[in-house]
């Protein structure tokens, strides 16, 4: 996959080997042109202004609702941007917090959840008094969804799991985790931020009720993400920040609100980001999904084989299923010392607990490096990479 030249860092990094996606994605020029033309030629506040300007930028800021709603099959009316993955994971639990979860109801997540994943969960338990399951992980890095049957109860209110771990890389049976929870009639929200540029995401159908993902993961940009949700769940939410446009109409004493999705947009809107964000969806599909994730498998499993041939190296997680990003660690030498050694030499990689750290308790280590893949990596990256790493691995031994 020939795209490096669609990304200007690479021009003005030559020697760039950036292996860290799943932290975020760099932007192809498509979109920061995008970004730039708006800003010069088209800027104005949406939904406000009686004038030219404001409904041109209006058009071009609901077309991109639009776009973004088709890309995961569903309706614009049911996509509400939020600043990113942990912004609208918070406004569920923030939301469902205020009435719909209450003393003793059941919360369940996963034990390889990101941080952004758990927290807010956390809140919520102890503010309610609810209470917080949890589905643990086996050796392989990969659910036991038997035990996630047995903590299922008709107390369970939300079930809140990773679509694709950013730790290990496992591909979560979703439809099965969703269907099962609908069974007892709980809400399920999933975390879509390593998936939603990797794999075809169609919410309709998996029937998730709640899909959050970022802008900046998936080569759009920052300071933008989504919260999908299901129309009929969105309109018995109610709305966790007040201001402009959300409103409906305002007295003295009280207010009522308009409809989703605006309810749950206070304020002015990230209208740029939104913008190029469509853009970033359009150079996806462009390229293909399918084309991507047979493209990025290709580059996980020829790193993998080179890891494995490394005896110092243990890979975090072996499931059956995993997407583009690979965890290791070495015997005797701290992750930090290794991506510090790796950036003499222009190559990025993650180090650390990745905001995961029940999962690295689960294999029993504090921190790991972790290797992710963009459309933009090749296998001459790879080959650098595991280049280096054999160097320092001999100097540090």
């Amino acid at each position: 996959m020939d795209v490096k030249k669609d990304f200007p860092i690479f021009k003005y990094q030559k020697s760039l080997v950036y292996l860290d996606s799943a932290a975020t994605s760099h932007k192809p020029i498509c979109v920061i042109n995008t970004l730039k033309d708006f800003y010069s030629k088209y800027y104005a506040t949406v939904h406000r202004g009686a004038y030219k300007l404001s409904d041109e930028a209006t058009k071009y800021y609901n077309e991109s609702r639009k776009k973004i709603a088709q890309f995961i099959n569903a309706s614009d009316e049911e996509i509400i941007f939020t600043s990113g993955t942990t912004d609208s994971i918070n406004l569920v639990a923030r939301s469902l917090a205020k009435d719909y979860i209450r003393k003793d109801d059941e919360i369940i997540v996963s034990e390889m959840e990101h941080h952004s994943n758990l927290v807010p969960w956390q809140m919520v338990a102890k503010e309610k008094k609810a209470k917080l399951k949890i589905i643990p992980m086996n050796k392989k890095g990969e659910l036991i969804l038997d035990h996630y049957k047995k903590i299922l109860s008709d107390k369970t209110k939300i079930v809140a799991v990773a679509h694709i771990a950013n730790t290990t890389g496992t591909i979560n049976d979703i439809k099965n985790i969703i269907d099962l929870a609908h069974k007892k009639n709980a809400l399920v929200l999933i975390d879509g931020a390593q998936s939603i540029a990797h794999l075809k995401v169609d919410v309709r159908k998996i029937d998730a009720d709640f899909y959050a993902f970022s802008g900046h993961k998936m080569y759009g940009p920052t300071g933008v993400g989504v919260l999908y949700g299901k129309k009929n769940v969105l309109e018995k939410m109610p709305p966790i920040k007040g201001g402009g446009d959300m409103i409906d109409s305002v007295e003295l004493f009280f207010s009522t609100y308009q409809k989703p999705p605006v309810r749950f947009e206070a304020g002015t809107s990230m209208i740029a980001q939104v913008i190029g964000l469509k853009k970033a969806v359009e150079y996806i599909e462009k390229i293909g999904l399918e084309k991507i994730l047979f493209y990025e498998n290709e580059l996980r499993i020829f790193l993998e084989k080179k890891l494995k041939e490394i005896e110092e190296i243990t890979i975090i997680g072996n499931a059956d299923n995993k997407s583009s990003l690979v965890s290791f660690y070495l015997k005797d030498i701290h992750p930090l010392d290794i991506a510090l050694f790796l950036d003499t030499k222009n190559i990025a990689v993650r180090s650390g607990h990745m905001c995961a750290q029940p999962t690295m308790r689960k294999f029993n280590i504090s921190s790991a490096l972790r290797v992710s893949f963009g459309i933009y990596n090749t296998k001459k990256d790879i080959d650098i990479f595991v280049e280096e790493l054999k160097k320092i691995i001999m100097k540090l031994k």
